[in-house]
């Protein structure tokens, strides 16, 4: 299944977000820190390479998140000197309270109140934007929900004289190109429901879960999970919880939604769903995928061509 999940007002706030663009100094871009660059959305690194704006990369979430993918992580997105990447929690205030010192060193010519500090703060949906702009001004000035797109209206908020807050909806990209980004993307809730199938998108966490993290499924579904495929696994929570339908069978819709819950949750531990080295690998495979799909398509219309050619001398 290859998930897509592009609603009218994110095409709005597309247009938005790159008028304000040319009057920002400083992007901020939350991203989950589970899944560091299937949740980078492109159109925010177009917008501000085009601007030549600096970015304030923060791996929001990392109470979720495998510690050592989220080090490599921020090794990874440093290595370009636009970028300072920070790895915090929004429930931690100590956290919070680092972002905007951080931010003005990406743009220290920006500090009084007749040169305020304009920062967006940009990210696809359900990652925590509204909730860490909420934190940085101690009141509730955002809406905040576990559901994608939340926010559907860009607003300007003034921390002080000096500071500037641009909030913007949560905003995907109009394809996502590797299938396996918008499972990820869906299995950690940023994507709607009405674009996916709950049961699929819970067999490929399983799937992944059980390449990188058995042992915290060994301890979670007290299993040997050695021998399990997605199903099986799949089947073993419904098992452990009694989810049973009337004529005896496994609940699986029921129980997919309990692991993708335990996931979202942390119930299971701390867990990424890539590293820099996992997705550079993901990225080849489907480089070299699009190519043979490439040349499939070019020799097809060829032989289309010839037999096209070869009828018309024939007539």
């Amino acid at each position: 299944m290859s998930i897509q999940w592009f609603p009218g007002h994110m095409n709005a706030a597309k247009k938005k977000a790159a008028e304000q663009m040319a009057d920002v100094d400083v992007v901020i871009e939350v991203v989950d820190a589970r899944l560091p660059a299937a949740s980078c959305n492109p159109l925010v690194e177009e917008l501000r390479k085009f601007r030549q704006r600096p970015c304030l990369k923060i791996l929001n979430k990392i109470d979720l998140a495998d510690p050592d993918a989220t080090a490599a992580w921020i090794r990874h997105f440093e290595q370009d000197k636009t970028v300072t990447a920070y790895a915090m929690t929004t429930k931690k205030p100590s956290d919070v309270a680092r972002v905007i010192s951080k931010a003005r060193k990406l743009a220290p010519h920006r500090n009084e109140a007749i040169k305020p500090l304009r920062m967006m703060i940009m990210g696809i949906p359900n990652v925590g934007k509204s909730t860490l702009m909420n934190a940085l001004l101690n009141r509730r000035v955002a809406k905040v929900g576990d559901e994608p797109a939340v926010t559907k209206q860009q607003q300007k908020i003034y921390l002080d004289l000096e500071t500037v807050l641009i909030d913007t909806p949560g905003l995907l990209w109009p394809k996502i190109e590797m299938p396996s980004d918008g499972m990820a993307l869906a299995a950690s809730h940023a994507i709607g429901a009405n674009a996916l199938i709950e049961e699929e998108v819970a067999v490929w966490l399983a799937e992944e879960l059980l390449k990188r993290y058995p042992d915290l499924l060994k301890a979670r579904y007290k299993a040997d999970v050695s021998a399990m495929d997605g199903v099986a696994l799949i089947e073993r929570v419904a098992q452990l919880r009694s989810y049973r339908l009337r004529g005896g069978d496994w609940d699986f819709e029921k129980a997919s939604h309990m692991l993708l819950q335990d996931y979202r949750s942390g119930a299971l531990g701390r867990i990424s769903l890539e590293t820099p080295a996992t997705r550079a690998e993901a990225l080849a495979i489907h480089t070299e995928a699009e190519r043979i799909k490439a040349e499939e398509a070019e020799r097809k219309a060829a032989e289309k061509e010839a037999e096209r050619m070869k009828g018309k001398r024939g007539s």
